[in-house]
């Protein structure tokens, strides 16, 4: 019997960073010292006090049974808290608050709840490859924003044609940003409040990046936007933020219709997050946040030691204000790819070719900050037999 599966997943481009274990593996098993620039995956254990907490309420039975399907109302409280302690941002938790399993899968259900077959999303290109897969999947049409150095590496609005942004349902928006590393300021997130309401755009911004900054900087949340609340909806994630990616807990929060169309996909799909982890969650957000301030700086001193190592041998690159990743121009004349192939075959340095972001990420490579400052500058010694 010949088994074929469906076109939506046949439209599906090969997720990125499966291929780009597959070749790591690959050069690791002929005996090759690896060095993991390329997932974004925290090498930094979770905090003590958060584990604590999930051991406790592992153990308690009440948190065997199966939970509710948008979270438990004390998780969803503390994350509106955290919300109005952060940004100021004031959150009904039971209308405009939801559990997720990860922000990955609350923004990859997202587009089920709001997007007919053929309706447009605006996407950001370079970018997490999520927003445009669950477009394809809910059967929508994805239309690339283009990110450029030139405009700050934020959608232009202007130059969305007039027709598309009419047709338009969904735009997705990411800041601090995954791959550029670019932040936003107050002033474009006010223009996209207009623009969304001028076109009667729903706004997905995905802030998993925001508590990940340097030098005192302090991301925004498109919820702090007046008018946001009613066009958008954010999601937020505890995986970076806590060193927690492996236990998926996250949050969305915004505009209740939105979040209520997410809601009503998520029960038809998942059963919500463990109970005994939004406890842990609930320990994350509320408890002692030191543990914030020694990954920023922990991630700062990486961040130096690539940076400056990274111009020393000539490349442009230039110091990120969030998130713990490097965005790098690859050497003039030289694909991404080939650059990436290089780096790993020649030196055995994993990082992730730019172009596998969208196509207006040719000509760059991201580094992850996640290995120590000793195998940073490791990775930057083997890199000088490049002669780049």
């Amino acid at each position: 019997m010949e088994i074929i599966r469906a076109q939506r997943l046949q439209k599906l481009p090969p997720y990125l960073f499966k291929e780009i274990d597959r070749l790591r593996d690959e050069v690791r098993s002929q005996g090759v010292d690896i060095i993991d620039l390329g997932v974004g995956d925290p090498d930094q254990p979770t905090p003590a006090n958060v584990i604590k907490r999930l051991n406790e309420a592992a153990a308690d039975p009440s948190t065997h049974k199966y939970p509710a399907y948008s979270g438990m109302n004390r998780f969803r409280a503390s994350a509106a808290a955290w919300y109005k302690r952060r940004f100021d941002v004031d959150l009904v938790p039971e209308k405009e608050v939801i559990t997720l399993i990860g922000s990955k899968e609350g923004l990859a259900h997202f587009p089920l709840a709001f997007v007919n077959p053929g309706d447009v999303v605006l996407v950001p290109s370079p970018a997490y490859p999520v927003y445009n897969s669950s477009t394809i999947m809910a059967g929508g049409v994805p239309v690339e924003m283009p990110l450029t150095k030139d405009n700050g590496f934020l959608p232009d609005l202007a130059a969305i044609d007039p027709a598309t942004a009419k047709a338009a349902k969904i735009m997705v928006v990411n800041y601090p940003n995954n791959p550029t590393a670019a932040v936003a300021d107050a002033d474009f997130y006010q223009r996209l409040v207009e623009f969304a309401l001028a076109n009667s755009i729903i706004v997905v911004s995905d802030a998993a990046y925001t508590e990940m900054a340097f030098d005192g900087y302090k991301p925004l949340s498109f919820m702090q936007t007046p008018g946001a609340m009613e066009v958008g909806i954010e999601f937020h994630s505890l995986s970076k933020t806590y060193n927690m990616t492996g236990w998926r807990l996250g949050f969305a929060v915004g505009n209740a219709e939105l979040v209520g169309g997410l809601g009503q996909v998520k029960s038809q799909i998942d059963s919500g997050a463990f109970d005994a982890v939004q406890i842990a969650g609930i320990e994350a957000l509320e408890g002692d946040q030191s543990s914030l301030d020694d990954m920023r700086a922990l991630y700062t001193k990486r961040r130096d030691v690539l940076v400056e190592g990274l111009q020393g041998l000539g490349l442009e690159v230039e110091k990120p204000k969030a998130t713990f990743y490097v965005w790098c121009a690859t050497p003039k004349g030289m694909k991404s790819a080939d650059f990436t192939k290089r780096l790993l075959s020649e030196c055995g340095i994993v990082t992730t070719p730019g172009n596998g972001f969208g196509a207006p990420g040719e000509s760059y490579v991201r580094f992850a900050l996640t290995v120590d400052k000793t195998r940073m500058a490791e990775a930057l010694e083997r890199m000088k037999k490049l002669e780049l």
